[in-house]
């Protein structure tokens, strides 16, 4: 039986300059290693659609439905 706790990150990682190419790498291997100190194991990297209505006003003047992607990291640790 595991614990899991789950970061969501951006979508899009700056990148600085002098420092192109592994960007999203370096981004998530400082959160594996963060999470890691805290006793946490990293488990997976989940993409999750969320779709947005749009309000009432909105529709009537014939904006559809948005679906925007979120990407998730799950950590688990024995519980």
């Amino acid at each position: 039986m595991y614990q899991y706790h789950m970061v969501q990150v951006p979508p899009n990682i700056h990148a600085q300059s002098g420092n192109k190419g592994n960007e999203a790498a370096s981004y998530l291997q400082n959160i594996a290693n963060e999470k890691s100190a805290q006793g946490w194991e990293f488990y997976r990297v989940d993409t999750v659609g969320v779709v947005e209505s749009p309000g009432c006003l909105a529709a009537l003047l014939g904006a559809k439905q948005s679906v925007t992607d979120y990407f998730v990291i799950t950590f688990r640790r024995p519980a």
